[in-house]
């Protein structure tokens, strides 16, 4: 095989800051570089080696992704060309920033290694950072930090740029994850036959693992340990957000963290002489996506996406998912571990640990990067048990977007050659849910919901239902605070009701 169209991982470095003094605090860029540096450093060729890369693809940050995390203290306008010039990388030529998604770490690795193939790049770092609890620190503390750089914008763009719901969702208050994902949660408690009570206890024995091993490891941002107990009880420290969930089974994602990772060819890493211990190899990888707004799912408690692209990556990697020694389950919140696991035919009460790092609740979210974190660990576990398979799962948008790798310091017996995922990307098309009404009157029934809370509680719903004919629509409930804590406090799956559309929203009320 040609060394020179084989790519490798060959460095990873990750960053958790805790600096409370936010004019002490690094920037993002900075925080950033930072684990640059520290990938460089894994390399064993140290910080030099940057100077070599003719790639770089940063993750989009929050604060360019969603109005929730928009920074006040400035932009960078070239991202990408901020973070080389801070590390030094002064024969960079490919300058790559990309679209939104917790997917895109994966997605972007799987892209590197196919332009590594093709003979098109040779050395290259992926990397992210995120510094949104200085940002909030600093706010709260009334302090002006200069977050601000313009250097034009000269850089390429990749990924899927589309934005994650369609405006009649928007319309109804459903424009984020903290609105969406517990809309799927519900649905999977109906589909399990649960009561709310229950349920919630088994959130809590799912997450409680997640917290274990963010307890042992010295990067994640909430070392507490937590009991299955204390994530699923509802207290003041411990609120429902978005109900089902608590404070604690949601993604923390004010915390700062970076995390970096570079690659190239096996014949370059010969030459400088990188110790073959660091070589890690990805022996599968797959991408896919579902249709792509809740309003036109299939169900809500499955992710058709997710079992292809763990089966393509699976089937590439010549291996079973019992073959697989280390798991990184995308963690957002507790319905998205559980529909991979299902997905995948892992049981989600293994003995096994379902993930490396803690998770995004416990070690920590760091917006569209965290799987980068994710990959990084892996990267120790497979280089410190030769032989040994590490598979990550990336998730973007609402259990939209899948990106699966499959890793081992092992070399594969063939050269790096992915089916196009165009191929097993009509498999999901093909299949369409129930027909969507953005305008709905009639009798109708709720297919499942959620109830938003603010610090005063709850503040609104958002449900998805069926009328009588079996088509679907998205509605709220009025804003009756006693209904919504009934809507709390009693199972409303399946409740009948009226629905009536006024000024372009559904209005639902029970009967």
């Amino acid at each position: 095989m040609d060394e020179s169209r084989i790519p490798i991982l060959v460095g990873c470095g990750q960053i958790t800051q805790k600096e409370e003094d936010p004019y002490e605090a690094l920037s993002p860029i900075e925080l950033t570089a930072k684990a640059c540096f520290e990938a460089a450093k894994d390399t064993g060729l140290g910080e030099l080696f940057l100077n070599k890369l003719d790639t770089i693809v940063l993750i989009r940050s929050f604060s360019d992704t969603s109005w929730r995390f928009k920074c006040p203290f400035g932009e960078y306008s070239n991202p990408s060309l901020s973070l080389a010039k801070k590390i030094n990388a002064e024969n960079v030529n490919n300058l790559i920033y990309t679209f939104p998604g917790g997917n895109m770490p994966q997605w972007s690795i799987n892209r590197i290694f196919e332009l590594i193939t093709e003979g098109e790049i040779k050395t290259a770092l992926l990397a992210g950072g995120e510094a949104l609890y200085t940002q909030k620190n600093a706010q709260r503390k009334g302090i002006e930090l200069n977050w601000n750089e313009d250097l034009g914008n000269s850089y390429k763009e990749w990924g899927i740029k589309k934005r994650g719901w369609s405006d009649v969702e928007d319309n109804h208050g459903m424009k984020g994850a903290i609105f969406a994902y517990p809309l799927i949660e519900n649905a999977i408690r109906g589909k399990e036959n649960r009561t709310i009570k229950q349920h919630n206890i088994e959130m809590g024995n799912i997450l409680e693992k997640f917290a274990e091993v963010a307890k042992n490891n010295p990067l994640a941002d909430r070392r507490q340990g937590y009991s299955a107990k204390e994530i699923s009880d509802v207290n003041e420290q411990n609120p429902y957000i978005g109900f089902p969930y608590t404070k604690l089974m949601n993604a923390n994602a004010f915390i700062d963290q970076s995390s970096a990772i570079i690659m190239t060819t096996v014949k370059n890493a010969k030459e400088l002489g990188i110790n073959r211990n660091k070589w890690v190899y990805l022996h599968g990888c797959a991408d896919t996506y579902d249709h792509w707004y809740l309003s036109d799912r299939i169900n809500y408690y499955s992710s058709p996406a997710m079992k292809i692209a763990c089966n393509e990556a699976l089937k590439m990697a010549n291996c079973a998912i019992n073959d697989i020694d280390f798991l990184d389950i995308y963690s957002c919140f507790p319905s998205a571990i559980k529909i991979a696991c299902d997905e995948m035919n892992i049981d989600i009460n293994t003995n096994k640990d379902l993930t490396v790092t803690g998770g995004l609740p416990y070690f920590g979210g760091p917006g569209n990067n965290y799987v980068t974190h994710s990959i990084s660990e892996i990267m120790h576990k497979v280089r410190n048990n030769i032989g040994a398979k590490g598979l990550v799962t990336a998730n973007g948008n609402y259990i939209t977007k899948q990106s699966v790798g499959i890793y081992s310091s092992e070399q594969p017996s063939k050269m790096f050659a992915p089916t196009n995922p165009s191929l097993y990307q009509a498999k999901i098309n093909k299949d369409i849910g129930p027909s969507f009404i953005e305008e709905a009157n009639g009798n109708a029934y709720i297919e499942t919901y959620t109830v938003i809370n603010d610090r005063e509680g709850p503040s609104f719903s958002i449900l998805f239902g069926r009328l009588n004919d079996g088509s679907r629509f998205i509605a709220n409930t009025p804003n009756d605070k006693d209904l919504l804590l009934d809507m709390m406090t009693n199972d409303y799956l399946n409740i009948r009701g009226k629905v009536e559309c006024k000024d372009n929203i559904n209005i639902f009320k029970p009967i």
